[in-house]
């Protein structure tokens, strides 16, 4: 088989952004995957698509997963799913659902039945309810918790830029997350048994949002492996160090289809 051949032959790779946010994080993790011949796909998650006027209020977890889930299946082989913080658990969410080659979750969030247990996660819970009943709204970023806890390993000019591309994210989603003791349709649940892939996860030493600790309870939960890397942060995709984090992921890839030829 040629080479052109065989970079065709590569599954696609699916990558899921986390809250307020887009496709856009991946801009640059995705290059790397494409270098070698990977067909990367960064959808925006529903309730993102102003020119429709379409709005995340109201928008559940459920629906994100679904969207995710879709989307799979309508590719011609099992992709690569890679989910980043929020992202990630919908990447959980939705590999439950279709099948998957394998699953990378970067600094995700927990499932269901699954405690966090970092600071920022208990003061992000709590801090909501000042906006009302903000499971029924559209919430906006917060600058001083994007640059405390996701760019605070960014410069300011970054920061300020990324910042910028943020947009509302469904309080509903937010809720069900945060707060998913008090949910008893169990809906960020991802049960392990029906994820029969290969799972990576990735954290960062330094990140207070997800802590490794975390990271490492959802793997273990998962039967997948956990990297560590110490010096980051929280923003893996797209912080100082994210090459050597989408090579990692390559690597473990790569390993992995030898392995499954074997």
């Amino acid at each position: 088989m040629s080479a052109h051949g065989a970079a065709k032959a590569r599954p696609p790779v699916i990558m899921v952004h986390g809250a307020f946010c887009g496709g856009w994080v991946f801009d640059g993790f995705r290059q790397p995957f494409e270098a070698v011949g990977y067909e990367c796909l960064t959808p925006d998650l529903p309730g993102r698509d102003k020119a429709s006027g379409a709005s995340a209020a109201g928008v559940s977890m459920s629906r994100y997963a679904a969207a995710i889930a879709d989307l799979i299946r309508a590719q011609t082989q099992a992709p690569i799913l890679i989910g980043h913080s929020l992202g990630g658990l919908v990447a959980q969410m939705a590999a439950a659902k279709a099948p998957v080659r394998a699953l990378i979750l970067l600094a995700p969030s927990a499932p269901w039945g699954v405690s966090g247990g970092s600071v920022e996660e208990a003061v992000s819970a709590v801090s909501l309810y000042a906006l009302g009943p903000y499971w029924l709204q559209a919430v906006e970023p917060d600058y001083a918790i994007a640059r405390n806890y996701s760019f605070d390993r960014l410069e300011k000019p970054a920061r300020k830029a990324t910042f910028a591309k943020m947009v509302p994210e469904s309080g509903r989603a937010l809720w069900e997350t945060l707060n998913w003791w008090l949910d008893p349709f169990m809906t960020t649940s991802a049960p392990p048994d029906r994820i029969a892939a290969p799972v990576l996860a990735i954290t960062g030493g330094k990140d207070q949002v997800h802590p490794p600790h975390t990271v490492r309870r959802i793997a273990d939960r998962l039967g997948g492996e956990t990297r560590l890397f110490e010096a980051m942060s929280h923003w893996l995709p797209a912080e100082p160090g994210w090459d050597a984090v989408a090579q990692a992921c390559l690597d473990w890839i790569a390993n992995h289809e030898a392995a499954a030829a074997a």
